[in-house]
């Protein structure tokens, strides 16, 4: 028996037999913070048996398609209110595994510095989707530019507007698309992940933004078939963990905030 030969096939059994019982977890997520925040603790999953599979989506409807339908693990992209509303219109029943982190949600122009210069009749646009688009005019009344007929309301619209002194002209858009319309209104109220993509920075850029006592915390979803198993508690005790804090305290610099 040649034993160099048998030493390479017991190693290449063992690499096979350690790939073989790792489990994979599929986890869809938007491109930043969140893709990048589960890439950080892939390795530490890995060492526990967890192959981490992140696919990147740019959009906020699909991430809970697919894991409702089972394409997909899990999804960490979305706030509870958001995942409240999408289980309420499309009957699905997705579910809160762990909150990670806080995106303050901010308010920018490339054309004024400050909201006192905003104009009478100014073109502001905010997300169309009923939460985001809720947190972005809860934003302007503490900010003193509108008043809601019920100033808690977190899904209000345009339509919800009591007073409108400036007669602010409301431009609903698809969240994703709104840093790149930033040139075009006068004011774009935009999600910190989408914020960040287009190479702003929330904490210096932003005319007024969240502060600390957000409720959008950024959660973890799965589906109540899965959101206990082994591996889905292994990535929610990875993601709340004090490597993750620092990661995110560092690379972020008060972008994003943790909620743990």
């Amino acid at each position: 028996m040649n034993f160099k030969k048998t030493l390479v096939a017991l190693a290449a059994v063992a690499t096979f037999s350690s790939a073989a019982s790792a489990e994979t977890l599929s986890v869809a997520a938007t491109p930043v913070p969140h893709a990048e925040i589960l890439e950080f603790v892939k390795p530490q999953l890995a060492e526990q048996g967890v192959e981490l599979d992140v696919k990147v989506f740019t959009d906020y409807i699909q991430p809970n398609i697919q894991v409702d339908q089972k394409r997909m693990d899990a999804n960490f992209f979305q706030h509870q209110p958001y995942l409240d509303e999408f289980n309420d219109g499309r009957g699905t029943s997705l579910v809160t595994v762990t909150g990670v982190h806080v995106e303050p949600f901010g308010a920018y122009s490339s054309k004024i510095d400050s909201l006192d210069e905003l104009k009478d009749g100014a073109v502001v646009a905010i997300p169309n989707d009923p939460t985001n688009g809720g947190r972005a005019l809860l934003l302007l009344q503490k900010a003193g530019l509108i008043t809601l007929k019920d100033e808690s309301k977190i899904t209000a619209t345009p339509r919800d507007i009591a007073d409108n002194p400036k007669d602010l002209d409301f431009k609903e858009l698809e969240a994703a698309t709104l840093p790149r319309i930033l040139g075009q209104v006068d004011v774009a109220l935009i999600n910190t992940n989408y914020a960040l993509e287009a190479g702003l920075n929330p904490s210096e850029d932003a005319l007024v933004i969240e502060g600390s006592e957000s409720p959008y915390v950024n959660i973890l979803v799965a589906r109540p078939d899965n959101k206990d198993s082994e591996a889905m508690q292994k990535l929610a005790n990875a993601l709340k963990s004090d490597a993750v804090k620092d990661f995110i305290m560092e690379k972020y610099e008060g972008a994003v905030v943790p909620a743990f």
